[in-house]
């Protein structure tokens, strides 16, 4: 080893030290009991080091000194896919989560990325993701290979299957992005389209407000047939979900400062996110802050006014809804329900409409293995992960595979392209599902 990459490492076991919540790491029992819930430990074929309870023990090894913080140690703490299925399971009650976050953190603090990876997480991290007109820009980039017929010549002459990876896969299952125009003239403010039952901020997000524009717009649609006046901030930002995820956690700080001065001053019953990965940062708020005397209360409000649109359809009542016969399962986000305890309501709003068998799927709970971007940066688990998702999706003979988060719809819909199942299986938002049975409803009254 050397000597320079000794020094990291000894300085990199000093912040881990000095970072890392000591009591939370001796909360582990070691009971065992989120092995079976942890994706990476049973595609692993058992392997203790990618568990919950062995990332936890290396981490402690680390602060105690026992052991250095080398390549294998930052490997395991890539290779999780940060899905929190383990936190419920565990009867200590550890948020596994917030280690997590803290030690990815920390690791990018001192890691020396070489130039290209230095440059791509700067765009990505401080010059896309914060910055809601290059978000726009970015995807009106996008629009335009789609719309002009780029897209189809690509496609046609197999110029995609360059791409790395399952990255040409990807591009045939990306949305269709709306236009410039569209996607720069957003509402502010959507009225009920009867007695107003709840009044409702709405957190548009970042790439749900570009690329996933449409859900979005059904969004909007089903709270106003619902009976819910919608306000949405315009000064809103991303929710900072992958800066916390990536080790960048000042950034994610940041931007929920951002947020929470958009909406504090709006007066609603609640604030509601469309996308369970956000809405899990968002009820983090208050942890993320809590440091910060200034923020500490403001975030720890915000947080508490945080809920997924299913819960506030489902407490409002919905307006009839109606689709042709089919048969359809439900694939958790992890994030929504893992720590936003959200799983009992896009049930029961899916078994409401008229015309639909609803199927439970197999380990519908368990991570589809889309994590953000760790199924680009981890590709061979990811891969492992969807195959045995899409055999369960595939038992249940749904033809509808609904989620309620961008990157596991994309995940769903790479799954079903993997399996050759797109003739005869979608997947969809459950906001857009709903948005289609209202509307076909409405077209039958």
């Amino acid at each position: 080893m050397s000597s320079a990459n000794e020094k990291r490492q000894q300085e990199l076991a000093i912040d881990m030290k000095q970072g890392m919540d000591y009591d939370e790491l001796i909360n582990c029992m070691r009971c065992g009991f989120c092995l079976p819930a942890c994706p990476t430990y049973r595609e692993s074929g058992g392997n203790e080091a990618a568990s919950p309870r062995g990332r936890i023990a290396l981490m402690k090894a680390v602060v105690d000194g026992i052991m250095e913080p080398d390549e294998d140690f930052e490997k395991q703490l890539s290779q999780c896919l940060g899905c929190r299925a383990c936190e419920p399971a565990c009867p200590s009650g550890m948020k596994y989560g917030f280690l997590l976050e803290d030690a990815r953190d920390i690791i990018q603090r001192k890691k020396k990325h070489s130039m290209p990876v230095r440059m791509l997480r700067n765009i990505v991290f401080n010059e896309l993701f914060p910055k809601p007109n290059r978000m726009r820009a970015v995807s009106s980039l996008l629009w335009f290979y789609q719309s002009s017929g780029i897209q189809k010549i690509a496609q046609a002459t197999h110029l995609t299957k360059i791409a790395p990876g399952n990255l040409s896969t990807m591009e045939r299952v990306l949305p269709k992005v709306p236009s410039p125009r569209k996607m720069k003239n957003r509402p502010t403010h959507v009225a009920s389209q009867g007695v107003v039952k709840k009044k409702v901020a709405f957190f548009s997000g970042c790439l749900m407000d570009t690329m996933f524009m449409d859900t979005n717009d059904s969004t909007l649609y089903i709270l106003s047939k619902s009976n819910c006046e919608v306000v949405i901030p315009k000064k809103q930002n991303c929710c900072g979900a992958l800066h916390a995820h990536s080790g960048e956690k000042d950034g994610a700080k940041q931007l929920a400062k951002e947020n929470i001065l958009a909406f504090e001053n709006v007066e609603a019953d609640y604030i509601i996110s469309n996308a369970g990965g956000c809405g899990a940062l968002l009820v983090d708020y208050g942890h993320l802050l809590k440091d910060d005397p200034e923020w500490s209360d403001r975030a720890k409000a915000f947080s508490a006014k945080i809920k997924d649109i299913s819960e506030v359809l489902y407490e409002v009542g919905m307006p009839k809804m109606v689709l042709e016969p089919q048969v359809v399962t439900y694939q958790d986000s992890c994030h929504l329900r893992n720590v936003m305890g959200t799983f009992s309501a896009p049930r029961k709003l899916l078994q409401s409409i008229e015309g639909v068998t609803f199927t439970e799927m197999k380990d519908a709970d368990r991570c589809c293995g889309s994590a953000g971007v760790y199924n680009i940066i981890e590709e061979e688990m990811s891969m492992q992960i969807l195959d045995v998702k899409m055999k369960d999706a595939e038992a249940t003979k749904a033809r509808t595979l609904v989620t309620a988060n961008p990157g596991c719809l994309l995940q769903m819909k790479l799954g079903i392209e993997r399996s050759g199942l797109q003739k005869d299986v979608r997947g969809i938002h459950i906001v857009d599902l709903l948005a289609e049975a209202v509307r076909n409803a409405e077209e039958k009254a």
